[in-house]
């Protein structure tokens, strides 16, 4: 059996909140619990709102959380680098293998047309289809776009086969990727790189084995399968896509619930065992939130016992600690 390869993947454009905590404690543990290994990748590849300053805020706090990593952008590894906008060489070697294969093409549509299509409700939150404006475009065609000082973006020429696979919490998923939204932007028109292309190249190249992340994320899964299988990866990661913490009006902790930034409950005075242990409560692996440290938590792990629900939870601090059983003055 080859060693689980686990990771966690902050994106440095602000300060990790709880719900950042949430997925990334449960991430760690997942690979702890089978004896595995934890990289640590920056995805900083939005040159608009990433900073080097949040990374290493990131890093930070997840020391003081407990948890601990075996290759990272501090500490090198054997696929370094560690950081996406270090690695945009093997991102363009991607999407030119891509468009000689055919199975990339160039697309003119501007926003505000992809924002005026139109569609019926599709498999999770992906939204319409892209109709393939520019899929069937002649050379001339494209050759007169670009003449005319259009600059394209460049979209996957999607499979049309069904993309099937078995999520650790969720259990078996299928679709087709024409139901979450067809033929998929792989760079922007700018030359920035798309999640979806930069984190399978990422997770094919560093050999990563186990992705354990939010449900929002569960959409991309399929696009980031079929662009791992056309990459040339022999096996896919083990997918567990865990609930979602929300506030007490349904919206998805974010960056904006600025009180529950991890620094801002460090300098109140939370430890970082009273924090973990409420996390621990809310995900099912204990019944009380008795601290605990995350090292405490592996042997408790399972993802039989994950709640599959999303969760509403304190959106303040006073609240946080009363949910500790601690004193709010």
């Amino acid at each position: 059996m080859h060693m689980v390869r686990g990771r966690l993947a902050p994106s440095p454009t602000g300060y990790m909140h709880i719900g950042n905590a949430w997925a990334f404690l449960l991430a760690w543990l997942a690979a702890r619990h089978e004896g595995g290994q934890v990289v640590l990748r920056m995805e900083d590849i939005d040159p608009q709102r990433s900073r080097p300053e949040y990374a290493l805020a990131l890093m930070e706090d997840l020391r003081w959380l407990g948890l601990d990593w075996d290759e990272g952008s501090d500490i090198g590894g054997q696929y370094a680098p560690y950081t996406q906008h270090e690695r945009l060489p093997l991102y363009q070697e991607a999407l030119q293998s891509l468009q000689k294969r055919g199975l990339a093409y160039p697309c003119f549509c501007t926003r505000k047309e992809l924002r005026s299509l139109a569609g019926a409700p599709h498999w999770g939150d992906a939204g319409a289809a892209y109709p393939g404006t520019c899929r069937g475009l002649s050379a001339a065609e494209r050759q007169a776009k670009l003449a005319a000082g259009r600059k394209p973006a460049l979209r996957l020429l999607c499979p049309s086969e069904p993309i099937s696979f078995n999520d650790a919490l969720y259990g078996a998923q299928q679709c087709c990727l024409h139901d979450i939204g067809g033929d998929f932007a792989l760079c922007r028109s700018d030359g920035v790189v798309a999640y979806q292309l930069a984190v399978a190249v990422d997770d094919y190249a560093m050999g990563i084995t186990q992705v354990v992340r939010g449900q929002d994320i569960l959409v991309s899964t399929p696009r980031q399968i079929a662009l791992l299988r056309l990459l040339g990866a022999e096996s896919i990661p083990q997918y567990g896509h865990i609930a979602l913490l929300v506030d007490e009006q349904g919206e998805r902790l974010a960056k904006r619930h600025s009180s529950l930034a991890i620094r801002y409950i460090r300098q109140q005075g939370m430890t970082a065992r009273q924090l973990v242990g409420l996390l621990a409560c809310w995900a099912g692996l204990q019944a009380q939130p008795v601290p605990r440290s995350a090292a405490e938590l592996i042997p408790l792990f399972s993802w039989q016992r994950l709640v599959r629900h999303r969760l509403s939870v304190p959106s303040d601090l006073p609240s946080l600690r009363a949910a500790c059983g601690l004193c709010t003055g």
